[in-house]
């Protein structure tokens, strides 16, 4: 009878076997191949070969952090989704980068400019390397230092596909500060069912008797400001010195003064200061005339309401303009090549064409506007970017600004002519 061993022996037959194997080497003769060794048969520990990090990176292990402010907040609204799909879209492409995004406000305490400047020295390494800013905050911060500027990282700035104003955008000093991806610009807004045809000159305004609401008492004199470069007046010199041409601001207060008159531009205009005040007198019905931004309409879209260019002296279109850009903070050589591709990624024509549509905002490329193209806006809108004039900068206008907004005043109160109120503008101007 064969002899029975039971499975403990079997066991310790079978593992003294498989010992033997690995000590002998598993050699085999010249020649014969190395028969295939089962899955779950135990295989020797071969040593790593020793790989250097910088060539394949963990994945995340490089963080590019963003900060926006709300408007822009990746978790809100159809136009933040699309943002946050684009920052996935970007980190797809390369494991080993992360984006993370914080939300401040603007201005404040605790808010982007105000953390920019206490953290620059105190504590840097808590900087973001890109942020979202108003070309007006660019100008302040690139002058006290604060960003740096993407000369010699990208060249997207040569690309045809930028108007005009979106190019000034960018330009701080002679330097690129900012890569645009939003755009602004002031526009008349206007109920059909009361204005048939939208005034496009001055002469046509002044035979609408419905009042037409702007904030006259604007610090900086922005409706003003538009009217008097629509009819050719300097703002600066060569040397880039503020200036007021007499003709065209008296051209100017002469067409308020007769607005006045008629009822275009009531004495109650005075009180407004600010384009919500305005807005509001708008919406309430005290007006069926708006100058405001263009992205406010974008943005509300109200079901009664048109846009159309603002009329000027000789009805060829003319606008202040403003706008939105990603600037750079980081200076780490490491990381700034790669921010600037990101700043590039996210402001490519294909994607602010969607974008900018649902952001409501004037894009500021021309291949971004055929999110347009089969509706009534389009050519408002391409109007309105080939004849924008970007706003003068801050210096510029906190000079300028408080004459114009004066000389306003002056004259839809009738408190004095349009002639003298320009003199007084100027000899304000050159008052020492």
């Amino acid at each position: 009878m064969p002899r029975r061993y039971s499975l403990k022996a079997w066991l310790s037959l079978i593992a003294l076997v498989l010992t033997g194997l690995l000590v002998s080497g598993c050699s085999y003769p010249a020649g014969e191949t190395e028969t295939p060794v089962p899955e779950a048969t135990a295989t020797p520990t071969v040593a790593p070969i020793p790989i250097e990090e910088t060539e394949t990176p963990a994945a995340g292990s490089l963080t590019i952090t963003i900060w926006l402010p709300p408007q822009f907040d990746p978790a809100n609204n159809t136009a933040g989704a699309m943002l946050s799909a684009r920052l996935e879209e970007f980190t797809s492409r390369r494991t080993e980068v992360r984006v993370e995004t914080r939300v401040k406000n603007i201005a404040g305490p605790g808010g982007i400019e105000d953390t920019l400047q206490t953290a620059s020295s105190a504590a840097p390494l808590a900087l973001p390397d890109l942020v979202a800013l108003p070309y007006e905050t660019v100008q302040s911060m690139a002058a006290k230092g604060l960003l740096h500027p993407f000369d010699g990282l990208t060249d997207t700035m040569d690309d045809p596909d930028w108007y005009d104003f979106a190019r000034q955008l960018s330009h701080v000093q002679n330097s690129n500060f900012g890569i645009p991806f939003a755009g602004d610009a002031l526009v008349m807004v206007y109920r059909p069912e009361s204005i048939e045809e939208p005034p496009l000159d001055w002469e046509s305004a002044l035979l609408v008797t419905e009042p037409l609401t702007f904030p006259a008492a604007d610090p900086e004199g922005l409706l003003t400001l538009t009217l008097y470069r629509a009819s050719g007046g300097a703002i600066a010199d060569n040397e880039g010195q503020p200036i007021l041409d007499m003709t065209a601001l008296t051209d100017v207060l002469t067409f308020y003064y007769q607005a006045s008159r008629n009822g275009l531009m009531p004495f109650w205009l005075t009180q407004y200061e600010t384009d919500d005040q305005a807005w509001v007198a708008y919406e309430e019905g005290q007006a069926d005339m708006a100058i405001t931004w263009v992205s406010r309409y974008l943005q509300a879209m109200p079901p009664d309401a048109s846009v159309a260019a603002i009329p000027t002296a000789a009805g060829i279109p003319s606008t202040t303009s403003t706008g939105w850009v990603w600037a750079l903070v980081s200076s780490d050589p490491q990381r700034v090549d790669l921010v600037a591709q990101l700043a590039e990624f996210l402001t490519t024509g294909e994607f602010l064409a969607e974008w900018n549509a649902a952001a409501g905002y004037l894009p500021p490329r021309p291949s971004a506007l055929t999110a347009w193209e089969n509706t009534p806006l389009h050519s408002l809108l391409s109007q309105a970017a080939l004849s924008a004039q970007l706003a003068p900068s801050t210096d510029i206008l906190q000079t300028v600004g408080p004459l114009l907004k004066q000389s306003t005043l002056d004259v839809l109160k009738e408190q004095t002519d349009p002639a003298t109120a320009a003199q007084n503008a100027i000899e304000g101007l050159i008052a020492p």
